[in-house]
């Protein structure tokens, strides 16, 4: 069966946050507005998931145990399926150059939380269209 060329092609979200609460929030949000999306509750489970996935999208907590969001942001950006990815950081660190320690780690943007849902789809649009 050959696929249909008027099929919309899967969007597919990966949610990384060590809160089961804000994990499934986000994940309901996305699912919400067409996407296909997975959670991992540590850096560690998402680099597993990522790389058996297909994913468009990643959401990611920056403070977690072990591996946080920055380190996480550098080894996915290393690998090449990483490349046309957008990375979100979704965090509550608004401590002065935590922006830029992120943009520099390799995620696409910051979001605060909490988080706002019109910010947070606003900026997933704006950066897939630049990607």
């Amino acid at each position: 069966m050959e696929p249909d060329v008027n099929e919309a092609p899967k969007r597919r979200a990966l949610v990384v946050d060590d809160y089961e609460d804000i994990s499934e929030m986000l994940a309901t949000l996305l699912r919400h507005e067409g996407f296909e999306v997975e959670t991992a509750s540590s850096a560690g489970e998402a680099l597993d998931k990522f790389v058996s996935g297909d994913f468009c999208l990643v959401l990611s907590d920056l403070g977690m145990p072990g591996m946080n969001g920055y380190e996480l942001a550098r080894k996915l950006r290393r690998l090449p399926e990483c490349k046309r990815v957008v990375l979100i950081a979704v965090t509550g660190f608004s401590i002065y150059g935590d922006r830029d320690r992120a943009l520099e780690a390799g995620f696409d943007d910051v979001v605060l939380k909490p988080v706002g849902e019109r910010t947070l789809l606003r900026t997933i649009e704006r950066l897939q269209k630049r990607k």
